[in-house]
């Protein structure tokens, strides 16, 4: 049968990135606690097509997740892009794997236990070198100093996420980074609060008020002590209770550049 994609495209551009997004798939993580966990990922492949070709072969990529079917797990990343790569007879390979990931967290005082959901997503790419991000976004308590600060009696608060992403030097645990972030908040989220707890959140928030500013200060001093990161961005977002906009910062660093 003709191979339509194998043909000469008369334009002559070469394309940065083709290939499929959104395909449902099991994946396996790292669990700090439990070895491993099984979680179902929204997955994005990619690959670069030269001026040459019409076309790339869709069905190719599909064929390599199901190669490496219940082993798809960060350790395999630069061989499931070098695959890509070579079947796909092209110079750079990307891969980006977003899921949900699980803690089972203990409320403060109550210790009721309940499961915390985190959006994590791996972001690879693959050229003459591999390059491996982990991104992971963090539902946070922030309450205002200045609120607190002006104001007789309370202080307004809001939830608010911080979306931290890393790139190795060594290995990092999902969780020590989901720790660092609820501790440089003014309170983590939880999925399960008793009364008591919620009375315990509610003061622990307000003898520790901080700005989108703190937040993102307060995590960038702790990456930077991880000699397994090599460089991180961190973003920090509160959705304001009392006013109609939300509330931002960003930093972006090499390990070592903060002071």
């Amino acid at each position: 049968m003709k191979d339509i994609q194998n043909l000469r495209d008369h334009r002559d551009i070469d394309i940065d990135k083709v290939g499929v997004k959104d395909i449902s798939y099991p994946i396996v993580v790292l669990d700090k606690h439990n070895r491993t966990q099984h979680t179902i990922a929204n997955i994005n492949m990619y690959v670069d097509l030269p001026r040459r070709f019409k076309g790339t072969h869709m069905s190719r990529f599909i064929e390599i997740l199901n190669e490496y079917r219940r082993e798809i797990t960060i350790e395999n990343f630069p061989n499931i892009m070098a695959k890509m790569k070579e079947r796909l007879n092209a110079n750079t390979a990307h891969l980006e794997v977003e899921f949900p990931y699980f803690i089972e967290q203990e409320a403060p005082v109550s210790k009721a236990k309940s499961l915390m959901e985190y959006r994590c997503r791996f972001i690879g790419s693959l050229k003459d070198k591999k390059e491996i991000i982990l991104e992971i976004t963090i539902p946070i308590t922030t309450l205002c100093p200045c609120s607190k600060e002006i104001s007789s009696s309370g202080a307004h608060n809001q939830r608010g996420i911080v979306k931290v992403a890393i790139q190795f030097k060594g290995f990092v645990w999902i969780e020590d980074v989901i720790d660092v972030v609820e501790g440089c908040g003014s309170s983590p989220v939880y999925a399960l609060l008793k009364r008591e707890d919620e009375k315990f959140v509610t003061e622990h928030a307000y003898r520790h008020p901080m700005f989108v500013e703190d937040v993102v200060r307060d995590i960038a001093l702790k990456l930077d002590k991880n000699k397994d990161i090599g460089w991180f961005r961190i973003e920090a977002e509160n959705w304001e209770s009392i006013h109609n906009h939300s509330a931002y910062a960003s930093l972006e660093r090499e390990n070592g550049e903060t002071k």
